[in-house]
């Protein structure tokens, strides 16, 4: 398993949950007000519109938040965000992926950069590691949708190309095109899903060591502190024993 989910839950274990929830809810009303502002407010006629609500929803947003974030795409003083990808190195050569949706451009990349730094790694040009994922849809139910089984089957049966299964959760992956065919045909058998998503996927991993890996924690957690970015992803990999020193 790559190490940025892992670390992920490590933080939200190590406390700032309230601080984190908030700034969740302020990223995931950014992406449902820039996916009402692309199409239609209604998310029966907006298909994006409709997965932003659906992971905000898992997330436990309010649905009042979520309102609010539908008819602010429409007012008159509606922001305009551009999305923007950037790609980098963190320490070890790990290869780093930074998704964002910023009205200034210049703010954000400058931020992006310094963060960067500060962590002993570097912003490279577009293209210079994303060479190296593979951009999928990621599909997420909980445990209870179904045994691995099921859920495999129904997987297949949708045009999935994967399907990872645990305690808690079965994680289905499907081509990046074919997102809201494979989402819709799973809805049908499964019923709605937890997450659907577009993610970047690494075609390969970087084994690191306990203090490579308490780096990359600090740098992922500072780019994901910062309120223009969406989602980071990389590439490394980290040992159960090295996991279990940085939950302690």
């Amino acid at each position: 398993m790559a190490g940025h989910s892992q670390f992920k839950n490590i933080m939200h274990r190590k406390g700032r949950q309230d601080s984190i929830r908030s700034k969740m809810f302020s990223k995931l009303a950014r992406e449902i007000t820039v996916a009402a502002k692309a199409g239609l407010p209604d998310p029966s006629m907006n298909a994006a519109l409709r997965l932003a609500i659906q992971n905000a929803k898992a997330q436990s947003m309010p649905k009042d938040n979520i309102d609010r974030a539908i008819k602010k795409a429409s007012g008159a003083d509606a922001e305009s965000y551009d999305a923007i990808r950037y790609e980098g190195y963190g320490p070890g050569g790990v290869a780093v992926i930074v998704e964002a949706l910023s009205d200034n451009r210049n703010r954000t990349a400058s931020n992006i950069r310094s963060i960067f730094t500060k962590a002993g790694g570097a912003l490279g040009e577009t293209g210079s590691v994303s060479f190296s994922f593979d951009h999928v849809g990621e599909i997420v139910y909980k445990a209870s949708a179904g045994s691995a089984d099921a859920v495999m089957e129904a997987a297949i049966e949708a045009g999935a190309d994967d399907v990872v299964s645990d305690a808690e959760t079965h994680t289905i992956i499907c081509g990046f095109e074919s997102i809201g065919e494979v989402s819709k045909a799973l809805e049908a058998t499964l019923g709605e899903a937890d997450t659907v998503k577009a993610i970047w996927k690494p075609q390969n991993t970087v084994p690191v060591d306990e203090e490579k890996a308490q780096s990359l924690m600090k740098l992922i957690d500072s780019l994901e502190d910062d309120d223009d970015v969406q989602n980071v992803y990389s590439n490394f990999e980290v040992s159960d024993e090295v996991m279990a020193k940085l939950s302690a």
